[in-house]
């Protein structure tokens, strides 16, 4: 309980710090120097994120960084806890957004830099909203940005258990025609789902070959949710 209580104070101190940043964010923007602005976002999103997991007293594994292709790509992984966006945020690399749940967009502070990074806010009980921000994720894919989407649409909260992937989902690849990049993610649930409070353990992620749409048929596209399900599934096994 203790190292949950410290967790959470030192999560709202440097929240309250990266009101600095922001500043000096908004300053090179007003100057039209958007290099700064990109650098200035990679490195506060990438480091608190990593702040973030190192405070649970948690060590991180990557394998695979050399299958991430030298373009953008859309991420797709498994979601096992709360801990999966700091993960993917502070241990993969490139500056990439999340397709996330719209009760993020209500964080003070952090939602701030969800929008920098071009976070979509994701409401899955409104379907007309839900089909905006998929044709928006489209567009900003196509524009070169990378995104992170967890097909599952919500967290597993154990190591076996992956949910049904959304079909929807893997649109944003096959219509915006960027590699999709198989992320498997082990071991967050342990973090904070687990015992419900902070806790440290070994989590890894395998980042598994690329998938090029120009390089499937029509009917591979068809069963590419499958396919690529069975794909993260394999990084746990």
């Amino acid at each position: 309980m203790i190292r949950t209580i410290i967790w959470f104070i030192i999560f709202w101190i440097y929240l309250i710090v990266s009101l600095f940043q922001n500043i000096r964010y908004w300053y090179f923007g007003k100057v039209g120097n958007e290099e700064k602005q990109t650098k200035i976002l990679h490195n506060t999103t990438s480091r608190w994120a990593r702040n973030m997991v190192r405070f649970t007293g948690t060590k991180v594994e990557v394998k695979g960084e050399e299958n991430i292709p030298d373009r953008n790509v859309l991420f797709v992984s498994n979601h096992q806890g709360n801990f999966d966006i700091p993960v993917m945020m502070g241990y993969i690399p490139k500056l990439k957004g999340f397709v996330a749940k719209i009760e993020l967009a209500k964080m003070p502070i952090v939602s701030g830099w969800m929008k920098k990074l071009g976070c979509l806010f994701l409401d899955r009980k409104d379907p007309r909203q839900s089909l905006k921000t998929i044709l928006k994720g489209i567009e900003e894919l196509k524009e070169g940005k990378n995104l992170v989407v967890f097909p599952e649409g919500t967290r597993s909260k154990g190591r076996y258990t992956i949910g049904e992937f959304k079909k929807g989902s893997l649109k944003l690849a096959i219509k915006s025609g960027v590699p999709i990049v198989p992320v498997t993610i082990d071991g967050t649930y342990k973090i904070l789902e687990e015992r419900n409070r902070i806790s440290k353990t070994k989590v890894s992620i395998t980042i598994h070959e690329p998938i090029y749409m120009e390089n499937l048929s029509n009917e591979e596209k068809n069963e590419l949710t499958n396919y690529v399900y069975d794909i993260i599934k394999s990084g746990l096994q």
